[in-house]
């Protein structure tokens, strides 16, 4: 490894050239990289929403569907309005009343379920105004296809303050347009924190500089090398940086801090970086391996969010350790006079008196670890999750407007798409209608007989509607609910539904915004179980192959799990529900990216046992060298994410910001309390348990003696 530091340093101006030449390519595969605002696109491809999904695409040519409520214009005016919308790019088609009959009939001699579906008038008002009447908008792409988005933004220019779209596709319209308002946001607040802790723990005032844009040159290259993924999500690009930054900020402390020790031996600043370079490497690599395990566990998730975070987050960090070991180490070379001239001494305060204190009172915290767990696994278990993308966005946005006006004014909430085979007796649709109008909180069905009756042959039907909703393979028709996506009502809802679909047309299908977010609930429950169960299971062999121990694998993941539950049982006692994403993601990548605190402590353990100290000596030296560690690694972590949670305001972005920087936190707490506890209290397992440990001792008394 020396040989490899040697050659960084000789090449260090070269290496820094290169860096920066692949800013450029990296900048451009990150502007050519597509976003997705859809959540629930990640959904597998072989379930039966997802497969009508593609089958309105494939069939219908289309795959999103938007609800426009316009408000006090007379009808000749929503016709006007509706022939301008229907010129915008992507709108397929708009169906309102007047694709059933033509405006210049009163309403009230048109058929009660048309007109209760399409208008809202109150006693008195004229024939041919409306108080609130109501689109359905069906677009030729799908339901987060940028041209959907900007088609629906172009609706926006065009519609005045008196029309509201509704729907998914709008809703993530404004959740692209939020989310890149404020990710600039995030990584500005994100660096001005950990620069703040970094002054205030680093012996000098400029270097947390090059920290900082070694770790952006990281950020670039990695953002840039999404390209090849195809795409990523909204979440991811929000994220990555963050996270980033926050993960792999330690590397570049460890290797400061070893260059640093080097210069004090003695050694001249070229050999002093070699050797620290090759001293970071081989350690950062052991420590890097658990967090790169926690974000690849993400990748065994059926929601395949999972794998699209876990797979950007694990290559950053992989791609941080190399920029840690190369670019750094050449920055500060060339400005290491300007480095020394920022030199102060360290805010850091003395920690002895926190090893003196466990020593003392062990037993006791040990005590309150068990008590805790309590308290900590009730809350864990007993956590809100919500899975309604939309119910926590501002509800300034024009989307969560326009679905309140959607509910106040139709009292609909959701809409579903039910396809059947176009082949289907007359009668047996006819049947099939009249049952989904009776299951509870349907308020209307939208399809050929359903609003035309189905005494009305179809030929005196407008081909124009006809050709919407019915093709030679399938017939479609839009159900509207009363009941908000991702509620109990609504499922259950769901269920019924299918149940009667099916038993008219076993290939018969239920698809839309509730049957996907019902889909989403019962596999991202499966999920949480598996990425679990892998993290922690992967995280145990990496410990048990780093300290060739059977107990202390248990033990470091015991202490992180400890703060995992607590970490995510305090939602439960301060009333909060978290997004379904936080129940899955949080505690692998706290285990992941914090077990290294715990790792720290227990090598530094390992090397004063081995080295003949007794137990509460080598205890206290590890404890005592680990908590500045400790401490600047959390609190960077904390910087990093801290000030996103509380300026996000989508909530899914916030919460799990809010989350990583609280877990941080807890886990510097318990690791700085309670590992060394049980280093002494398990003293005696730990030795006779793992390699190295009793034979270095073992010789160390006989010398003695």
């Amino acid at each position: 490894m020396e040989r490899m530091g040697k050659w960084i340093v000789k090449f260090r101006i070269p290496i820094l050239i290169l860096g920066i030449a692949l800013l450029f390519p990296s900048a451009l595969g990150y502007l050519k990289t597509r976003i997705n605002y859809d959540i629930l696109s990640y959904l597998p491809g072989e379930i039966e929403t997802m497969q009508g999904q593609e089958i309105l695409e494939k069939e219908f040519g289309t795959g999103a569907f938007s609800m426009i409520v316009v408000e006090g214009m007379k009808l000749k005016e929503v016709a006007q309005l509706k022939a301008e919308l229907e010129k915008v790019d992507h709108v397929k088609k708009i169906i309102w009343y007047d694709s059933f009959a033509d405006i210049s009939i009163p309403p009230q001699l048109l058929p009660d379920k048309l007109r209760e579906v399409f208008l809202k008038q109150k006693e008195g008002s004229a024939p041919d105004e409306a108080d609130s009447t109501l689109m359905a908008v069906i677009y030729d792409t799908t339901m987060s296809a940028d041209e959907t988005m900007e088609a629906i933004g172009e609706m926006r220019r065009i519609a005045d303050e008196r029309c509201f779209i509704s729907g998914m596709s709008a809703i993530v319209t404004d959740t692209r347009n939020l989310s890149d308002r404020e990710t600039p946001v995030y990584v500005a607040l994100a660096v001005a924190l950990c620069a703040l802790v970094l002054s205030l723990t680093m012996d000098s005032f400029l270097i947390p500089l090059f920290f900082l844009l070694s770790i952006g040159m990281a950020v670039v290259y990695n953002l840039g090398s999404n390209v090849f993924l195809g795409q990523i999500s909204y979440i991811t690009k929000a994220l990555s940086a963050v996270l980033q930054l926050g993960v792999t900020l330690d590397y570049s402390i460890f290797l400061w801090h070893s260059f640093q020790e080097m210069l004090k031996d003695g050694y001249d600043e070229k050999e002093a970086m070699a050797k620290a370079i090759a001293a970071t490497f081989t350690s950062v690599i052991g420590s890097s391996v658990t967090t790169v395990a926690g974000f690849i566990a993400l990748c065994f998730m059926s929601f395949t969010l999972g794998r699209d975070l876990g797979i950007v987050m694990a290559k950053g960090v992989l791609i941080g350790v190399v920029c840690c070991v190369t670019n750094l180490p050449a920055m500060i070379l060339l400005f290491h006079r300007a480095i020394n001239k920022t030199k102060h001494r360290p805010l850091m305060p003395s920690f002895r008196l926190i090893p003196k204190f466990v020593q003392k009172c062990y037993p006791v915290i040990l005590i309150a670890f068990v008590l805790i767990w309590i308290p900590a696994i009730k809350g864990y278990r007993g956590t809100g999750v919500y899975y309604d993308l939309a119910g926590t966005l501002p509800k300034w946005l024009p989307s969560i407007t326009a679905n309140e006006k959607l509910d106040q004014t139709f009292e609909m909430n959701t809409t579903h798409i039910v396809l059947v085979d176009s082949s289907l007796p007359a009668k047996d649709k006819e049947a099939l209608t009249e049952e989904i109008k009776k299951v509870d909180g349907v308020k209307s069905v939208i399809g050929i007989d359903s609003l035309m009756g189905s005494d009305v042959p179809r030929e005196l039907l407008p081909s124009e509607v006809t050709e919407m909703l019915v093709n030679d393979r399938y017939e479609m028709m839009m159900i509207t609910s009363e009941y908000k996506t991702a509620s109990d009502e609504v499922n259950a809802q769901c269920d019924r539904l299918s149940e009667i679909i099916k038993k008219y047309d076993g290939g018969g299908m239920l698809v839309g915004e509730a049957p996907c977010t019902k889909d989403l609930i019962r596999i991202t429950d499966q999920d949480f179980k598996t990425v679990n169960f892998v993290s922690i299971g992967v995280i145990l062999a990496i410990i048990l192959f780093v300290f060739g121990s059977i107990s202390l694998p248990f033990i470091l993941v015991f202490v992180i799990e400890f703060a995992i539950f607590i970490n995510m049982g305090i939602p439960y006692y301060t009333g909060t529900t978290i997004p379904f994403i936080a129940s899955i993601v949080i505690g692998t990548i706290q285990l992941g990216s914090t077990v290294d605190y715990a790792i720290l402590m227990t090598t530094r353990y390992k090397q004063e046992r081995r080295s003949g100290k007794d137990r509460k000596e080598a205890v206290r030296i590890a404890h005592e060298t680990s908590i500045p560690s400790i401490l600047v690694s959390a609190l960077s972590f904390f910087a990093a994410t801290f000030g996103v949670g509380l300026y996000s305001e989508i909530d899914m972005i916030s919460a799990l910001c809010v989350m990583m920087a609280r877990g941080a936190l807890i886990s510097m707490v318990v690791v700085i309390l309670v590992l060394p506890s049980m280093l002494l209290a398990l003293d005696w397992l730990i030795v006779h348990t793992s390699m190295g440990f009793k034979e270095k001792t073992v010789r160390k008394e006989s010398v003695r003696s």
